[in-house]
């Protein structure tokens, strides 16, 4: 585990955390793996931790090179977030070949507060926004998307406290707050998702989720989408690994397998 600070035009604030498989001459010297970047939720207030290694090491028993971003938050206000993200995915694919990783497979992951950024991402790095800060589309560009129970819209099923938290004032800029629906800002360049909430989740509806899917469709664009029966808001891993003290609620034995339904889906769709 290797742990680095990353500077944007604007912060100086984010970490990146790598934990990185070493390739073994007596297996496969020359092997590449598909990355995968994880943007913790938090609600822009903190970002958690249980959505962070714990994750990140069951993406490595799966044969991915799994990275962790714990990005500014609040007062940091929009853009910082999402120019972390972008300098992360740079610094992935930059680092592909010392790392041992596919640089056209590297997927951003998103929870919660953390998918709303990894929606932007994947929604905006083709456009003129990044150009403006110095950066290049081929550098910064996705290759998939995981989005779990994300804040996706800033409308009616928006989480209030994140949009508040992004935007500070400018939350009362209904021009500003617009910006900030990515159902909205769905494009032919929006890469292949994954997506997986809950019927249940009380904090961030599924409505979320089910919006942006429903964009991508419009574009005619590939997503796997799993809407679990049952299971409250920030479920992470859903089993005793990553369950919130106190909160049995957090666990939730059918959502467990949201893992390994994301690994065949980057297995059939992002390396094939």
């Amino acid at each position: 585990m290797i742990q680095q600070k990353l500077s944007t035009p604007l912060t100086q604030d984010a970490t990146l955390t790598s934990y990185v498989i070493d390739n073994s001459e007596e297996i496969d010297a020359t092997k590449v793996r598909p990355a995968v970047i994880i943007c913790p939720g938090g609600g822009f207030v903190n970002v958690s931790e249980r959505e962070a290694e714990p994750i990140a090491l069951q993406m490595i028993a799966r044969g991915f090179q799994a990275f962790v971003l714990r990005y500014s938050v609040a007062p940091r206000r929009f853009p910082s977030a999402l120019l972390e993200l972008a300098e992360a995915v740079k610094t992935v694919r930059q680092n592909a070949e010392a790392w041992h990783i596919d640089p056209q497979e590297i997927i951003t992951g998103g929870f919660s507060a953390g998918g709303h950024i990894v929606a932007s991402l994947g929604n905006l790095w083709s456009s003129e926004f990044f150009k403006a800060y110095g950066y290049q589309t081929t550098d910064i560009q996705p290759n998939g998307l995981l989005l779990a129970y994300s804040v996706i819209t800033s409308g009616e099923f928006t989480h209030r406290g994140s949009m508040v938290n992004l935007l500070g004032d400018d939350f009362h800029d209904a021009k500003k707050l617009a910006a900030q629906s990515m159902e909205n800002q769905v494009n032919a360049d929006t890469p292949k998702t994954f997506m997986w909430t809950t019927f249940t989740d009380g904090a961030v509806p599924m409505e979320n989720t089910l919006m942006f899917a429903q964009a991508l469709r419009k574009q005619n664009i590939n997503f796997e989408l799993h809407i679990f029966p049952a299971g409250g808001h920030g479920l992470s891993l859903a089993n005793i690994e990553t369950q919130r003290q106190g909160a049995k609620s957090t666990i939730q034995p059918e959502v467990q397998v949201w893992p390994d339904l994301f690994a065949t889906w980057v297995k059939y769709q992002i390396e094939d």
